[in-house]
């Protein structure tokens, strides 16, 4: 044999020693299982007039993924919520529950509807179990937001999912203020329902529509929740949009009245 043909001959014997020693290949990452009540895909969402949308990557967490949505509810938009009853509700929850019992009252100036309003949500970390830097992280986001949006800081409200007892990084968020305003847009529901997922497998929204007095009313909602729905909703995120014309005070009743044999019905 040639020599040149031995040079060839023994590079392979070495490349082939090398894999021999390397053992086998390693498997790689599985595939993140998805729940078998899952849709074949996202559900063809209305788009409500007034809102709209924006996700981003901010790294709050994980790289690669968006992890922070933004909703902005046009003036006029009347807002309702029901929270978890837990004891040691986050920073976001106490707050959302103040401005909402200021706008109840009709307090704050231009706290009501004709501001218009804002929700900002983060995946990641769940700015619970931080005392007051949770405090001073609630009020940089959504003061920031406010800014962006040229809204009151009463009309602004977050929410925050995640990992527990670890301070929000709400810089990564800020940073990320300006884009979200930039972006947003009435078709984005379905970006906005991946950006606030943490364990769900996949994202989760529903829809409806009826006959009113004055034409259809449409509802869009998106949701986040898998791991822990007790007490009340607990780590669960939904939020419901429609453009039906309803009072604040109105729409807060049915609110609390239809959670009880719906959401909280549901323990996990």
């Amino acid at each position: 044999m040639a020599k040149s043909g031995w040079k060839t001959v023994t590079r392979a014997l070495k490349k082939e020693l090398r894999t021999l020693a390397a053992g086998p290949a390693k498997p790689g990452k599985p595939a993140k299982p998805v729940s078998p009540l899952a849709p074949a895909g996202f559900p063809l969402l209305p788009v409500i007039r007034g809102v709209a949308f924006a996700a981003v990557e901010a790294g709050v967490r994980y790289q690669n993924r968006k992890d922070v949505m933004l909703v902005r509810l046009a003036p006029g938009t009347a807002m309702a919520g029901v929270f978890t009853k837990s004891t040691t509700r986050s920073a976001c929850v106490r707050d959302c529950q103040a401005k909402l019992a200021l706008t109840a009252r009709g307090a704050g100036g231009e706290a009501g509807g004709e501001a218009g309003a804002a929700i900002i949500v983060n995946s990641g970390n769940s700015n619970a179990f931080t005392g007051k830097l949770g405090d001073a992280a609630v009020t940089a986001v959504t003061g920031a937001v406010a800014t962006a949006l040229d809204l009151p800081p009463s009309r602004v409200f977050s929410s925050s999912t995640g990992v527990i007892g670890e301070p929000l990084p709400h810089e990564r968020i800020t940073a990320q203020v300006p884009a979200l305003a930039a972006a947003l847009n009435e078709d984005a529901i379905e970006m906005a329902a991946h950006a606030m997922m943490t364990t769900d497998t996949f994202p989760k929204g529903a829809a409806a529509t009826l006959e009113g007095d004055g034409g259809p009313i449409h509802i869009a909602g998106i949701a986040k929740g898998s791991g822990m729905i007790a007490p009340d909703m607990a780590t669960m995120l939904v939020y419901i949009f429609t453009d039906a014309k309803v009072a604040p005070a109105t729409l807060q009743k049915l609110l609390s009245r239809n959670v009880d044999a719906t959401f909280n019905s549901i323990t996990v």
